[in-house]
């Protein structure tokens, strides 16, 4: 295993980044308050969000920094994991003393040294915070009524390789003291550099040893590496929203595809194709399975995985080698986050289904940049039916996203309120929305998601048309 991932890094497949680590003691006041919960009013303008009729918004906090997940806690004091860290505090901590259901209180916290923008997870599990840099999977013992995590800082996972492209470290919790994490790998098609002409993938790809696959640790123990670990599932490219869904005890995710089939084969992919395909993935993940990467890729249209061109492959010749997604989801949307919702404040129709963050495309270009919404998947009998709808948009700011810096907001996190509300950050300026049920349950159907099915005709939500919304670019 060493001996390939030592080829794999001296070829060029990761990107290698060093960063001066400094360890610096913060004087982290805590606070000793209790907060009250209570159901509070939605903005009249619901933040600036579109969502179903019956339900409401109100922004919780404003601009907060670069954020990545969160999670909020059974007395509602809300933990944000930050992409830009000052110093050493990475993390920051959130609380409504009013009831008023805006944030009042901040702290920033987290002693660890810095290692990279794309320390994502943020959970609390079985009474501890479990917070992830992109190299080190950190724990804190929350203590009751402390805002403040003060429990002493404990390590479970070190990734001893250097920083590379996906390095998030996701995680999820299967409630028998499991802990999956995600090893993202980060390239397109485990490319060889020293392809002339047509772009060639590796074959066999070095990587997979220990890259593109999520592995279980053993939630509890401490100073873990990866070979501490069990690969539980391989052929995944790149994830950042992952999840354990107790009702049939099984881990899900969902999956950023691979991008660039043209600019690998443009004898064989247009510059439409390239920006339709390939589907990103809504995953149920099993022991042992393998999906495919690199060698094939999912096509949303065909509904069937595909020799990647890498591979030999020519846009049409179908591999039943790996497994198949539940679903896929439109290409390049960038799924970050996934949550089953539980909770009862919502109508019936979203209990157990699945919400997903999509942070937009940034390489759909000559066509507009795409997703920069919260999608709902609903679940029947236990299995999704294959419909997206529009839950929240609003994000982008504008009718047409040339660039994804165009759009104002990027969704990244999802977390679960203890009333069943529903939180969702961004990763601009770190806006937080809260999101309420405020209508009548019962009376609740398809029409109070007309509107929501209307915005599927934006240009970031649509499939592009070939000619008609092709951009002129200068």
């Amino acid at each position: 295993m060493k001996k390939s991932l030592y080829f794999f890094i001296s070829i060029n497949l990761i990107l290698l980044s060093c960063k001066e680590k400094k360890e610096v003691v913060p004087n982290v006041e805590t606070i000793v308050t209790t907060k009250i919960l209570s159901k509070p009013i939605s903005d009249k303008n619901n933040g600036g969000l579109f969502i179903p009729k019956g339900f409401g918004a109100l922004v919780v906090v404003d601009s907060i920094g670069s954020s990545r997940h969160l999670a909020v806690n059974d007395n509602g004091d809300i933990y944000v994991k930050l992409k830009d860290p000052k110093g050493p505090l990475g993390n920051i901590a959130l609380r409504d003393t009013t009831n008023n259901g805006k944030v009042d209180i901040k702290k920033r916290f987290g002693n660890y040294p810095y290692d990279g923008a794309f320390g994502t997870e943020m959970r609390i599990h079985n009474g501890y915070l479990y917070f992830s840099s992109e190299l080190v999977i950190y724990r804190q013992k929350l203590s009751e009524k402390k805002l403040v995590p003060d429990g002493k800082l404990e390590v479970i996972l070190t990734d001893q390789y250097p920083i590379r492209w996906h390095n998030a470290k996701s995680l999820a919790f299967d409630g028998k003291g499991g802990m999956y994490v995600t090893f993202s790998a980060p390239t397109n098609a485990c490319e060889d550099p020293n392809s002339v002409g047509k772009i060639n993938g590796l074959n066999p790809c070095p990587m997979l040893d220990v890259l593109g696959s999520i592995w279980r640790f053993d939630e509890n123990k401490l100073n873990q590496t990866q070979y501490d670990g069990e690969n539980y599932a391989t052929g995944i490219r790149s994830i950042v929203g992952i999840s354990w869904n107790s009702i049939d005890n099984s881990l899900y995710a969902v999956q950023h595809g691979r991008d660039y089939l043209h600019n690998h084969a443009p004898n064989i992919y247009s510059k439409w194709e390239n920006a339709v395909l390939p589907a990103e993935e809504f995953m149920k993940i099993e022991k042992g399975d393998n999906f495919g990467w690199p060698y094939s890729y999912y096509d949303p249209f065909k509904e069937k995985r595909l020799i990647a061109p890498e591979y030999g492959g020519d846009g049409k010749t179908i591999t039943e080698d790996y497994k198949n997604p539940l679903m896929g989801l439109p290409a390049h949307w960038a799924p970050n986050d996934l949550l089953f919702y539980k909770g009862s404040m919502f109508p019936n129709r979203y209990k157990n289904g699945a919400f997903v963050a999509f942070h937009g495309s940034t390489n759909r270009s000559p066509y507009p940049q795409a997703g920069y919404i919260v999608a709902f998947l609903p679940f029947e009998n236990g299995t999704p039916t294959g419909e997206l709808e529009v839950f929240a948009d609003g994000f982008t700011g504008t009718d047409i996203v040339v660039d994804m810096q165009d759009a104002k907001y990027r969704p990244m996190g999802l977390a679960e309120g203890p009333d069943g509300s529903l939180y969702i950050s961004e990763s601009k300026q770190g806006k937080i929305w809260r999101i309420l049920f405020e209508g009548d349950k019962l009376s609740f159907n398809k029409t109070n998601l007309l509107e929501m099915e209307k915005r599927k005709t934006r240009s970031y939500i649509k499939t592009p048309n070939k000619e008609n919304d092709l951009l002129i670019m200068n």
